[in-house]
């Protein structure tokens, strides 16, 4: 009896091809950045810009035609996309690198602690030394007035859309956060110029607040209210099971419950008005001494700092409005940090 091999052994394997190995996509990457300094270099293109885009075609392009011949064109697709993932990735990444270097570098001449804890008093702005002492205590004060304004209301308002929201005034009051949510910083200083004007005041502290508490409401809103729906109506179930009132539920189990991402809308809305000018500019004035009073007189800002700093034109306010602009930089940083610590603080613990 004679034996014949299998037809299934004499087929290669559809599944089995082969495969590039884990170094592949930083060899593509290092031949295309070669590639791409040598086209820059013989067509005698001399920014960087350039020759950073001629290399990342010249990469996804390298990419799909490596994986085509080695792998498969299904692969080579799925190669394709992840390096136009991280093509955008890098130019999302490098110009904030570059900004921030370049702030730091050119912030670090004058920062110190002298320049932390000085105003510019009488200093002129071709002079140099001052600091911004006077500019962090009015961020400060102005950023704080607007939060304990703006954080109330906007929380409560989104209580009221996710628990007791319905029919034609919930509507109505979804309609017009949408709309303050993309209002111009402007518009809100001029409201408040307009106000102002009818009740004849002065320049103040106060009033920079009132605008910027009307740009942060919208953000604490929609945050608020995202973290709303998130806690799960089993919890609210339950306890209204238990003859709980509809308050308290609210008040025991669901504002603990979404806790943390409530904190971290917040936290992120401060970080978004603390370095708005134009309200600030309008309605605050700006003042070279310090004023620990937001509700009498002119008073500064850090923005409206550096804004007048850089616009004086003199190189040692250049110095200072870099070394202020460093100074903003760190404070929405920490604001950041610690709205990723209170939100894993407060994250729900999972697993046993």
């Amino acid at each position: 009896m004679s034996t014949t091999p299998s037809v299934a052994a004499k087929r290669p394997s559809t599944l089995r091809g082969g495969h590039l190995p884990k170094w592949a996509p930083w060899a593509i990457a290092a031949g295309s950045v070669a590639l791409g300094l040598g086209i820059s270099a013989a067509a005698g293109l001399h920014s960087s810009i350039q020759w950073a885009l001629i290399a990342a075609i010249l990469y996804v392009l390298g990419t799909y035609v490596i994986a085509a011949r080695v792998e498969n064109r299904r692969q080579a697709k799925d190669r394709v996309v992840t390096s136009l993932v991280w093509v955008a990735f890098l130019l999302a990444v490098v110009p904030l690198a570059s900004l921030v270097w370049s702030t730091v570098k050119r912030g670090v001449k004058v920062f110190d602690l002298y320049f932390l804890t000085h105003s510019m008093g009488v200093v002129a702005d071709s002079e140099t030394g001052g600091g911004i002492y006077h500019a962090i205590l009015g961020t400060l004060e102005q950023v704080g007035l607007a939060t304990l304004i703006a954080a109330p209301v906007g929380v409560l308002t989104a209580i009221y859309l996710v628990e007791y929201g319905r029919g034609n005034l919930a509507r109505a009051v979804t309609f017009f956060v949408d709309v303050m949510t993309g209002i111009p910083s402007i518009v809100a200083g001029l409201f408040i110029l307009s106000l102002m004007l009818m009740f004849e005041l002065e320049p103040f502290g106060f009033a920079g607040s009132l605008a910027l508490a009307i740009l942060m409401m919208p953000v604490v809103v929609r945050s608020t209210e995202e973290m709303l729906k998130l806690v799960p109506n089993e919890l609210r179930e339950a306890s209204l099971a238990l003859g709980v009132p509809k308050w308290r539920t609210i008040l025991k189990v669901v504002l603990p419950t979404s806790l943390g991402g409530i904190t971290t809308g917040i936290m992120l809305s401060i970080a978004r008005i603390a370095g708005e000018t134009a309200p600030v500019l309008l309605l605050v004035f700006g003042s070279k001494f310090i004023n620990a009073n937001p509700f009498e007189g002119a008073q500064a800002s850090l923005p409206l700092y550096i804004y007048q700093q850089y616009g004086s034109g003199e190189v040692t306010a250049y110095d200072r409005a870099w070394a202020a602009s460093l100074t903003l930089i760190a404070f929405v940083m920490i604001l950041n940090l610690v709205a990723r610590g209170i939100a894993r603080w407060k994250a729900p613990k999972t697993g046993r």
